[in-house]
């Protein structure tokens, strides 16, 4: 077999009028392989002619497996049609089959239109954000992307709970003053699972009047506008960066975003910020009441004078021991109030399992706890006369003051 240079080197010199005997003769080849390579239409390429192998035996048992059972393991239809070699060579030939019988999933290519989507993530940065314990876990970033003008927003926020994804949402919408006709997630459990909301979040979509989808499972494509953002961030946000708590990654974060949204998309071939303008246009106006998020619980204040948010212990005025309390914790901030007057007020700390004492709970409980302790007179009858008496008058009721005054000569000690 001649190599494809010799095969393109007589093609053109028959085209330049050379003969194909003279042709031959001058390359060292014979007249048949010359004629041969005028009438091919492909360069020449060495294939080895199929034969049997091992695995030709097994092929329509694995086929007919495959046509039932497209992701059966190789393992087991080796198992089950009783193959004794090699498993990596069967797997290789398990794999050149099961495309042939894999269902078909096409993705359609997707149009967005103006103020209609704002598709929602958790990008888990692999970055090192110190926490108040000094820990540094790995902390989920909601990323909320609007589907046409691909405008982002991103904040860092303590967990993956409900009740800190709504406070997310709430605090990405504000920033952005609108609310798209619809926000689609996949399938987080802290949205939903199934056919059913997470509690809360339905109440917060009919507040905002807007539709929460949440995508079914192994459906990237209709999600991959915020997704590309996510890997979008891990190389041009984080390399090179320091971070020395959440707030200080959400103020770079922050920053860099204005820097992000005004670069030209190339899929859009425009800036999201000269498109988020008619992409607000479309959208939905901000409620004029905002919808109830973040973590509430109303408690009866125990005797050690602490309420539980998440993982956490914060002190509470201990004068309101005993009594029902209305526990409201947002991204920022714990405030615990008791018929609506505020009695503890804390910053909520990120880290997990730590107790947060306000020192003036501290002095107050040593007071309450002094009083408590001290001995409390027996309070009198109202309306009734004292019940303690002067000794002098016992003396004189049975007769005993005449005897004293004899015995000490007229002087009564």
């Amino acid at each position: 077999m001649i190599s494809v240079e010799d095969w393109a080197l007589i093609r053109r010199l028959v085209a330049d009028g050379v003969p194909q005997r003279q042709v031959a003769r001058d390359l060292g080849v014979g007249r048949s392989t010359v004629a041969r390579a005028l009438t091919s239409d492909r360069p020449p390429k060495y294939e080895r002619p199929a034969g049997s192998t091992s695995f030709t035996p097994f092929e329509p048992a694995v086929t007919q497996l495959l046509a039932k059972t497209p992701d059966m393991p190789a393992t087991v239809i080796a198992e089950r049609v009783g193959w004794t070699g090699s498993i990596s060579w069967f797997r290789d030939n398990v794999r050149r089959l099961r495309p042939e019988h894999a269902p078909v999933d096409p993705a359609d290519r997707l149009t967005w239109l103006a103020g209609d989507v704002a598709q929602c993530d958790l990008w888990f940065p692999p970055a090192d954000v110190p926490l108040e314990d000094g820990t540094t876990p790995l902390l989920p970033v909601l990323v909320m992307t609007c589907a046409y003008s691909r405008f982002v927003l991103a904040r860092m926020i303590p967990t993956r709970h409900t009740q800190d994804l709504l406070l997310g949402m709430w605090d990405l919408l504000s920033q952005l003053g609108a609310v798209p006709r619809r926000l689609i997630w996949d399938n987080e459990s802290g949205i939903g699972r199934g056919k059913r909301h997470a509690e809360g979040v339905a109440a917060f979509a009919g507040t905002l009047a807007t539709t929460l989808q949440r995508l079914k499972p192994y459906d990237p494509e209709s999600k991959g506008v915020v997704e590309r953002r996510n890997g979008y961030f891990e190389t041009s946000f984080l390399p090179g960066r320091e971070f020395n708590s959440p707030a200080d990654f959400n103020n770079q974060l922050s920053d860099w975003l204005t820097i992000a949204n005004a670069r030209v998309v190339r899929t859009i071939k425009a800036k999201p910020a000269d498109l988020l303008a008619a992409d607000k246009a479309a959208m939905l106006a901000l409620p004029p009441v905002p919808p109830t998020v973040g973590w509430t619980n109303r408690v009866r204040l125990g005797r050690d004078y602490y309420v539980r948010i998440d993982s956490n212990d914060y002190s509470v005025d201990p004068s309101v021991i005993g009594r029902l309390v209305d526990v409201h914790a947002d991204l920022c901030k714990v405030r615990i109030c008791r018929n609506g007057r505020l009695v503890a007020a804390h910053d909520r700390v990120w880290a997990r399992g730590m107790t947060i004492t306000d020192a003036a709970h501290v002095a107050t409980a040593k007071i309450l706890r002094q009083q408590y302790q001290q001995p409390r007179p027996a309070p009198e009858p109202p309306g009734q006369e004292s019940l303690v008496r002067d000794l002098a008058e016992y003396d004189h009721a049975f007769g005993l003051t005449e005897d004293l005054t004899a015995v000490t000569g007229g002087e009564v000690a």
